[in-house]
């Protein structure tokens, strides 16, 4: 009896992931009206990152919604109730999610903090030296060039100037957490510095790019102090303008369309 329930379910998972393929063809082979409205679903849900929010859905209800809308049926609520809605929701989906987040941030710092090659600042942030060189340090206003890439504890890159000759940053413009990382360095030096959120973007974090309550790490290699007088913008300053605007076609712009009242 054993035997033939087993038999029975897997025959059962593949009709269902059959049945499961079967309708995503469906929808590449269906009629116009289906196609555009899968279509619009896809895009609605991209535009607002629904995956990402931290909500559960009822697509159901999701569907009569953006139909009564559509339709100019009238809608359960009005468009202000409609937003203090998901507004709401999305409160609350992010207390749970900085309260997750916070948890982990401390089981990893208190983890971290034990490995023997790790050292810590009064503040809190934690680093490790890979390789420490002997040029200049840099001081709070300086600009530095540097190679760097930053991580989330999970190991995924956010963000590398490694596709450059090195990236120059003004140490008074970035999270407190790498100017003070990048000041224990000298030039030559290699540092990987974990970054607490308290000093990097703490509960409000970056939407969609850096989580509430999120350390980061940093790989960091000191390639050059600049002299107190660089200005890191001085190509922007070098830009011709002039030439710029001379080689637009101003013609071929449909000046009917401009906004004269933004």
């Amino acid at each position: 009896m054993k035997k033939l329930s087993i038999v029975f379910l897997c025959l059962l998972f593949s009709v269902t992931a059959l049945h499961a393929r079967a309708i995503q063809e469906d929808y590449k082979m269906a009629e116009e009206k289906a196609r555009v409205s899968y279509a619009i679903g896809m895009i609605i849900a991209n535009n607002f990152d629904l995956g990402s929010l931290g909500l559960e859905y009822d697509y159901n209800a999701m569907a009569d919604g953006i139909k009564a809308v559509t339709e100019g049926i009238w809608p359960e609520f009005s468009i202000f109730e409609a937003i203090e809605i998901v507004e709401t929701a999305l409160y609350d989906a992010m207390e749970i999610i900085a309260e997750q987040n916070w948890n982990a941030e401390n089981e990893f710092l208190i983890s971290n903090s034990m490995l023997d090659s790790i050292l810590f600042t009064p503040s809190g942030l934690q680093y490790e030296i890979i390789e420490e060189g002997n040029g200049d340090k840099p001081h709070a206003e300086s600009v530095v060039r540097v190679h760097y890439i930053g991580t989330f504890t999970d190991g995924r890159v956010f963000d590398s100037s490694y596709e450059e000759e090195g990236a120059y940053i003004p140490l008074d413009m970035v999270i407190p957490g790498w100017a003070e990382g990048v000041m224990l360095m000298s030039v030559g030096s290699i540092y990987r510095i974990i970054i607490p959120s308290h000093l990097a973007y703490g509960r409000e974090g970056i939407q969609g790019i850096i989580p509430p309550y999120t350390p980061l790490i940093f790989m960091v290699e000191l390639l050059e102090v600049m002299d107190d007088d660089f200005d890191p913008y001085q190509g922007y300053y070098d830009w011709d303008w002039e030439a710029f605007f001379d080689d637009w076609d101003w013609d071929d712009y449909d000046w009917d369309d401009w906004d004269w009242e933004q």
